[in-house]
């Protein structure tokens, strides 16, 4: 006898790396049936999802949509991505099945130049920004502004191509590394480089659910940065009582900056900067945040994103009711030398502290790993995430973490 199965039917498209992902995939499969569109024969999300199509690497939205169409255990009930560069198409493929979906929206958010400009004209608090197309232009531009400035290109992630530049002295070298930067799946592609007005003040992020306009919180994390100029995430805090996502000001620019890019359906993760003149947003893209942080806020909070996520999906307000306040916390950690060979990597976990939670190895032997700059996008060898009831406890097992790794059998700071 067939046993009915009612969970919603949602669509996936892809997943990424498992040590970045899993997690979600195990929060959504109990409640939802995942079926999965993806470029590769799956492997690790076999144990969650209740089909998988592959498609191609290109993953093509008319391709989509009918597989979709032909899927014998529908109606899909949702579709989403967390993967910033299949944004584009899952919107596509939502409007095609008439699911919550814009692309006009998910672009400006896609591109930070557009994303400035809608800011702008609906007079968000933000960095004043202004593409550039030469280093005379640079130089003129950042006169005008007023040094530092930040230099990034308008539509990459992960920090790549970011740089602070403290004076004219730095410009042209820093202005090369940016207009440098390639897409690797994109051998055409060249980045429009924007530059802009340096904030000042703690960086933050927020997941948001978004239903019909409303914008809800879900988890707010403080950003440690490292490797200067570079500007890059070296980790993240989330503290579950954290004041900061009860602080009208910074409640009212959220939603303010969703209103003015006409996000009225989905996820976002909106960066922020704590200026001392008030909050400004940095940016914002259509996806929840990577970096563990959605894992981190469940940690610390009890509030499921990954749940949150799937219900905005389906055209649902979600639900949100934090149970705990903890504090969890990640930290990822790079080889000192650039092009390491690594041919052994672990973690010598006798004497951790409990406050260490997950400890996670990103590099397979005989890959070479970099610090950024050349490491931004995948330099990185492993990461540790703790929890605890204070952020000392957090940091200290983090440093202890740190310590305990071995790279090719030595510290991180002595393997080169």
């Amino acid at each position: 006898m067939t046993v009915h199965d009612d969970r919603p039917l949602l669509l996936m498209v892809r997943t990424g790396k498992r040590e970045f992902r899993e997690y979600l995939l195990r929060s959504l499969a109990p409640a939802y049936r995942v079926h999965l569109f993806t470029g590769v024969a799956p492997t690790w999300e076999l144990d969650y999802v209740a089909g998988a199509t592959e498609l191609g690497g290109l993953l093509d939205v008319k391709a989509m949509a009918e597989a979709a169409l032909r899927l014998p255990d529908g109606p899909v009930a949702g579709v989403f991505t967390w993967d910033e560069a299949r944004t584009p198409q899952t919107a596509e493929l939502a409007v095609a099945l008439g699911l919550p979906g814009d692309p006009a929206v998910t672009a400006r958010c896609r591109d930070k130049l557009l994303t400035r400009r809608a800011l702008a004209a609906a007079q968000v608090a933000q960095p004043a920004s202004v593409p550039v197309g030469s280093l005379a232009q640079a130089f003129a531009e950042a006169a005008r502004i007023g040094y530092p400035v930040i230099l990034k290109p308008s539509d990459l992630a992960l920090s790549v191509g970011v740089i602070k530049v403290a004076g004219p002295e730095e410009l042209a070298a820093a202005y090369e590394f940016t207009s440098a930067v390639r897409h690797g799946a994109l051998p055409d592609w060249r980045p429009q480089v924007l530059l802009e007005e340096y904030v000042d003040g703690e960086e933050i992020s927020v997941d948001a659910a978004v239903h019909h306009g409303e914008v809800t919180p879900l988890c707010l994390a403080r950003k440690e940065i490292g490797h200067p100029p570079y500007c890059i995430e070296i980790g993240h805090y989330v503290h579950g009582d954290d004041p900061l996502l009860h602080d009208p000001q910074l409640r009212r620019l959220l939603q303010d900056a969703h209103e003015a890019l006409g996000f009225r359906d989905g996820v976002t993760h909106t960066e922020i900067k704590l200026s001392s003149r008030g909050p400004r947003i940095i940016e914002v893209n259509g996806r929840l945040g990577g970096d563990m942080i959605p894992y981190l806020g469940l940690r610390a909070t009890g509030v499921d994103v990954a749940l949150a996520a799937a219900a905005v999906a389906c055209g649902h307000p979600p639900v949100v009711a934090p149970d705990r306040k903890l504090v969890a916390a990640v930290r990822f950690f790079y080889p000192a030398q650039p092009d390491t060979v690594v041919e052994t990597l672990d973690f010598d976990r006798a004497g951790l502290p409990p406050a260490v939670d997950e400890l996670a190895l990103l590099a397979e032997p005989g890959e070479r790993r970099s610090p950024p700059p050349a490491g931004t996008v995948n330099g990185r060898v492993a990461y540790a995430t703790a929890v605890a009831a204070t952020p000392r406890e957090c940091e200290r097992a983090l440093d202890a973490a740190g310590a305990a790794l071995r790279i090719n059998g030595l510290p991180p700071a002595d393997h080169g």
